[in-house]
């Protein structure tokens, strides 16, 4: 690897590290349940490069499954799921006040 080789791959894992703080900035930060599950796949994107870059290909791969598909996904659900319920409870509310008048 000549010293030119060594300092791009330098500058590259830099960078890498930069975005997570910065990612992981804009996970903290959103506000809306939906958008930051879509911020936690982009973030579970950029550790998986941040691994890859670091020369552990197996911790990308599972970090790339995991935290940017099942967790995002799983998270999603739960919204889908507790909506759903409020929803439910909303209509049996109704009901309730109109078969008691």
């Amino acid at each position: 690897m000549t010293h030119a080789d060594a300092a791009t791959f330098v500058a590259m894992r830099t960078f890498a590290l930069v975005l997570v703080g910065a990612t992981s900035t804009g996970v903290v930060l959103v506000r809306d349940p939906t958008k930051q599950a879509i911020a936690v796949s982009f973030y579970g994107l950029v550790l998986a490069i941040v691994f890859f870059l670091f020369q552990a290909p197996d911790v990308s791969l599972a970090q790339l499954v995991v935290g940017a598909v099942a967790l995002p996904l799983m998270i999603l659900l739960a919204l889908v799921k507790m909506r759903r319920n409020e929803v439910a409870h909303a209509k049996a509310e109704r009901e309730e006040k109109g078969a008691s008048r």
